[in-house]
Parts: C-alpha cells; structure tokens; sequence
C-alpha cells in the first residue's frame, strides 16, 4: 500500500534546491517517489509516494539537512 505525505517547504529558488531536497528526502526508508511543485522564493509543495507512514520529524530532519524548512500548511 503506497502512503502519499504532502508538505510545504520555504525557502526553494531553483532546480538545485529541488534537487537536494529530492535528494534527502529519497534517502528515507520507505519513499518511493518525490515530486516538488517549485514556487520560486515562495512555499513549494513537495509530494512524497511512501510504502511507509513517515514520521514527520524525519521529513523535517531531511529537508533541514538540505537546508530548507517545512511550514504549516495554512502558512
């Protein structure tokens, strides 16, 4: 069963930054796919296809390991 977790990250501005957190993100146990809607500058959608639940700290950890941040979805 594929678990699909959608967050909102701040502070992407190209493709490189798409790139490292696709990167970091891949890296987690269980995620099969990650698709970014890039919205330069502003809060980017970032889609991730899982076999597993992911804990939301993990995805936090990863992203800020690429050097970006999750926000709140009504932010």
């Amino acid at each position: 069963m594929s678990h699909t977790t959608t967050i909102n990250v701040s502070g992407m501005t190209c493709g490189h930054c798409v790139s490292s957190v696709t990167e970091e993100l891949s890296d987690l146990k269980g995620v099969e796919n990650v698709a970014v809607d890039l919205n330069a500058g502003g809060i980017s959608e970032v889609t991730i296809t899982s076999t597993l639940t992911l804990d939301p700290a993990e995805i936090s950890e990863a992203v800020a390991e690429a050097g970006y941040l999750v926000v709140a979805n009504n932010a």
